[in-house]
């Protein structure tokens, strides 16, 4: 398929630049249906010209990227967003308004091109023809570098302080954020066995006694892939045996 492209940056030469590697696109390849320096010529243009994706700059005159992202969700068909912008602090805020991805410049080719094939992908899944829906993800800012988990990989999330602990089979990850927004979010990927604790349902494996220094005699939860135990408080405890019977 070919992909219809609005690029949106105020510097004429980052256009021109953008426009240069579009042409070199193949799979899908990319057909540039306008620029616009601002946000205000961007609506004009999308209400004209609708397109499939807009490559956005951040930093603008007038209303920034981030503001336009959000106004663009409101359309009947929003396009996809891809944010193109020399500062890797806004990563977060631009997942947040649902970008398909955020490139800094100089932008590679390849780089590019794999944005593109993501947006091929979710275009031909909301047209029906493939079955295949995108891949929910958690994303993470850790020492400076922003890091896309896939939520099929969590084994379990888990309340520190101001912070929440991922655990996956590789690694443990840092989110800022609440353990009770996540558990209203993915209700049925995870499920709640302690105030501080969520874990994914696939992962339950076995219900044991267990003494805890801090809650003392009770239940804890064995999930397959890792070593440590996790305590189950008596409020969780019937939802826990349920699943485990199930």
């Amino acid at each position: 398929m070919t992909l219809k492209v609005l690029i949106v940056d105020d510097e004429a030469l980052a256009r021109a630049r953008l426009r240069t590697l579009l042409g070199d696109c193949r799979s899908p390849a990319a057909h540039v249906k306008g620029e616009a320096a601002n946000a205000t010529q961007t609506i004009e243009l999308l209400r004209r010209h609708p397109v499939d994706v807009v490559l956005l700059d951040i930093h603008m005159p007038g209303a920034d990227g981030l503001a336009l992202a959000a106004t663009l969700r409101t359309m009947p068909q929003p396009p996809a967003v891809v944010f193109v912008t020399a500062h890797a602090e806004h990563a977060v805020q631009a997942f947040e308004l649902e970008a398909v991805d955020y490139l800094t410049k100089p932008v590679r080719l390849e780089r590019l091109q794999q944005s593109l094939q993501k947006i091929e992908r979710l275009t031909l899944v909301n047209k029906g023809l493939e079955t295949d829906s995108p891949e929910e993800v958690l994303v993470i800012q850790e020492r400076g570098r922003t890091e896309r988990v896939p939520l099929s990989e969590v084994i379990y999330l888990k309340a520190e302080l101001k912070y929440i602990t991922v655990r996956t089979l590789a690694k443990h990850y840092i989110l800022d954020g609440s353990i009770s927004d996540l558990e209203e979010k993915y209700p049925t990927q995870f499920m709640r066995i302690h105030r501080n604790a969520l874990v994914a349902r696939r992962a339950v494996r076995a219900l044991e006694k267990h003494f805890d220094p801090q809650e003392g005699e009770g239940w804890a939860l064995r999930l397959n892939g890792v070593d440590e135990l996790l305590f189950v408080s008596r409020r969780q405890l019937a939802a826990v045996r349920e699943v485990i019977g199930a």
